[in-house]
């Protein structure tokens, strides 16, 4: 019988095993936390580490925290559905193909310049309201898109997902990131934000050229159409209109309203039926659209409560903390150099039993500053750490659930994104380590 790749459901399912059998090696410890008036959230109290009563996971566990896992994620699982069923509402409306069509002839002769600004678009968006489950109801847009383009579907995906993990990942102002870092670590936002910034822009810089020059494909395997000039009807431009004044508003909410899954929720089904009425679908027609996209985007809905199950096993058995301190302790012995390059593996290995950016925030800078102050090394250095590590390992980590499910939507085999993406992948960790050594120097 001829073995397969696993499905990304069997992968997650795995890892779900795998953290209920290192509850079994892992003796269970904690931390002491405190709550943060600044942030609002509970942080860790360095030194506090104490093993506890050792809880292991049984086959009763493991099982349970997989509809546990879904039911913690409902309210991403909501947003998933009600925004991919927006998405697929505009899609039938016809507006979505002419949109496209009409952009692509606009850019016939400059094509690159098209993917460049799709990747910077992505990135600014990473950078700022750190979007990425967002873009798993964007999927058949980048597959139409690539077909049309001639293009790989990974290399789409990349100059998406991508580009805004990435944005995000070196972002000098991401809340969920180093924002929250920056203030848990006690420095000013100000400090070192040209050195963000311009670490932000090579990266976008090299990973959208890098993708644009290996995703084109050499023998088409696009529908054959001719390009003709594209006039966008009136009821498409309200539309297109309606669908982006949507992305607009969500974006306005989320940094100025606060808003969550829940209210981005309402926004786009508002959205789709309003898109699904002026496209003439009528109220019927539209609930059928509504639920055929329902149907496209379950299976994500369900990768990413999977992912939750994997944190869910670790944080019951109280097996994260003692990761984390097995992790950290032994680098304070170390050069500065290598304590450096140590703390930059260690969060991103880090980042696969705790796929929550803002939860390994938390977790760690509490720790890794202090190291730092023994050091005798800036504080920024524990920052970036972070921010550049567990923003870099969402791209391939199986336990994050938003780019699995990305994926999954856009048709991507696990095993054939990272086969595609681990060159340049390795190219911005690189990056973000040089970044860390020269802070060394740079904030001294």
């Amino acid at each position: 019988m001829r073995l397969s790749f696993p499905h990304p459901i069997i992968i997650l399912l795995g890892f779900v095993v795998l953290a209920g059998l290192s509850s079994y090696f892992i003796q269970s410890g904690s931390y002491e936390r405190i709550l943060d008036l600044e942030t609002g959230r509970e942080v860790i109290v360095p030194g506090s580490f104490d093993s506890i009563e050792d809880h292991n996971a049984s086959i009763y566990d493991i099982a349970l925290a997989v509809p546990e896992g879904i039911i913690l994620g409902a309210d991403i699982v909501v947003l998933i559905l009600l925004i991919g069923g927006a998405f697929y509402v505009v899609e039938k409306t016809g507006a979505l193909q002419e949109g496209i069509e009409a952009l692509i002839y606009r850019f016939r002769n400059k094509k690159y310049l098209l993917l460049y600004f799709i990747g910077f678009v992505f990135a600014f968006c990473g950078a700022t309201i750190a979007m990425q489950e967002e873009l798993i109801a964007m999927a058949p847009i980048f597959v139409l898109l690539a077909k049309k383009i001639n293009y790989d579907i990974r290399s789409i995906i990349a100059l998406a997902l991508g580009s805004a993990l990435v944005g995000a990942s070196f972002s000098p102002v991401n809340p969920f990131g180093s924002l929250l870092s920056q203030t848990i670590a006690e420095l000013d936002f100000q400090e070192g934000f040209a050195f963000r910034i311009l670490f932000w822009v090579v990266a976008i810089l090299i990973w959208c050229a890098y993708h644009i020059k290996y995703g084109k494909l050499n023998k088409s395997t696009s529908e054959s159409y001719e390009m003709k000039p594209v006039k966008i009807s009136l009821r498409h431009t309200v539309i297109l209109i309606l669908t982006f004044s949507g992305i607009g508003i969500m974006a306005w909410g989320i940094v100025y309203q606060d808003w969550g899954y829940n209210e981005m929720s309402a926004l786009f089904f508002v959205v789709g039926m309003s898109c699904g009425l002026v496209g003439k679908l009528g109220l019927n027609g539209t609930a059928r659209a509504y639920t055929e996209g329902f149907g496209e985007l379950i299976f994500a809905g369900v990768i990413v409560g999977l992912a939750r199950s994997v944190y869910l096993i670790l944080q019951k058995t109280a097996i994260i903390d003692p990761i984390i301190h097995g992790l950290f302790v032994p680098l304070e012995s170390l050069p500065i150099q290598f304590a450096a390059i140590g703390l930059y593996l260690s969060q991103a290995i880090i980042h696969i039993p705790v796929p929550s950016t803002s939860g390994q925030a938390v977790l760690t800078t509490p720790l890794a500053v202090p190291l730092m102050d023994l050091l005798g090394i800036s504080r920024q250095v524990a920052v970036l750490t972070y921010q550049y590590a567990a923003g870099l390992m969402d791209l391939i980590t199986p336990t994050n659930g938003g780019m699995m499910a990305v994926i999954a939507a856009a048709g991507i085999k696990f095993n054939n994104w990272i086969s595609y993406l681990w060159k340049s992948w390795l190219l911005l960790m690189g990056l973000g380590l040089i970044s860390v050594l020269i802070a060394l120097f740079w904030f001294s």
